[in-house]
């Protein structure tokens, strides 16, 4: 699994929008950024993945050279991975990621997992 370097997680963090509902959490070594429970943008290795409407994704990836985001074997399913030329320029990011945000905070709330009980020894 690719690991992001300290510059990939600056980047990542310098595009995800600065609102209270925000968390940005390790994943897997990774990062990931949730609101309400629910991811709407992570990082894999180099690459910033959000999760669009289909209408964006669409016209994003029309426009721009973007990557499957996740293992390359198993991409993750409703997310796409930033154009690799935007991580010199992550302005260029910023907007994506912000419909992102907007849209996954539409969703209800994820509900927290129940923990199961610890088993007695």
């Amino acid at each position: 699994m690719p690991k992001p370097s300290e510059a990939d997680k600056e980047r990542f963090r310098s595009v995800v929008p600065d609102h209270p509902d925000v968390v940005v959490k390790p994943m897997f070594g990774n990062l990931g950024a949730f609101v309400n429970g629910n991811m709407f943008a992570g990082l894999f290795g180099p690459t910033i993945g959000i999760k669009l409407s289909e209408n964006d994704k669409a016209d994003l990836e029309s426009s721009h050279q973007t990557q499957p985001f996740g293992p390359e074997e198993r991409p993750m399913g409703g997310y796409v991975g930033l154009p690799e030329a935007w991580n010199d320029n992550p302005a260029k990011a910023e907007p994506w990621v912000a419909k992102a945000f907007a849209r996954v905070a539409a969703l209800p709330a994820k509900e927290p997992k129940a923990r199961a009980p610890k088993k007695q020894g």
